[in-house]
């Protein structure tokens, strides 16, 4: 693997599409042995893997796996952690309770992070 240069490999895998009530995911699993590091990317080849409502769908598919360049490698370790943020989502809600008459202090807003069940006072 080169400083700047990008290798291309290709791995047998299973893809495996749950769409259950209690489990909504999807995942790959390479047959080879094959491992992904950070900035790799894969792309699966073949049709869409859809299934029913209430079913688990296996599949053995053919994925093409990019490898990083070492400075692509090193860009995703050191940006990683704030493309993470991204992907939190944060409310703010009022909770209105019968303590809350006039003349009482209103209760603090909270902050809730779809992540986490910590709040944080406001």
């Amino acid at each position: 693997m080169g400083l700047l240069t990008r290798e291309f490999e290709t791995a047998p895998c299973v893809v495996e599409v749950s769409h259950r009530f209690d489990s909504l995911h999807a995942h790959v699993k390479f047959l080879n042995g094959a491992t992904i590091n950070p900035g790799d990317e894969v792309l699966v080849q073949g049709p869409p893997v859809m299934a029913p409502y209430g079913e688990v769908v296996r599949e053995e598919r053919v994925a093409r796996i990019t490898r990083a360049s070492k400075v692509e490698q090193f860009w995703t370790r050191m940006t990683g952690d704030f493309e993470f943020m991204e992907l939190c989502e944060f409310s703010f809600s009022d909770d209105v309770d019968a303590e809350d008459a006039p003349g009482n202090e209103p209760a603090p807003q909270v902050a809730r992070s779809a992540v986490g069940e910590k709040g944080v006072t406001a």
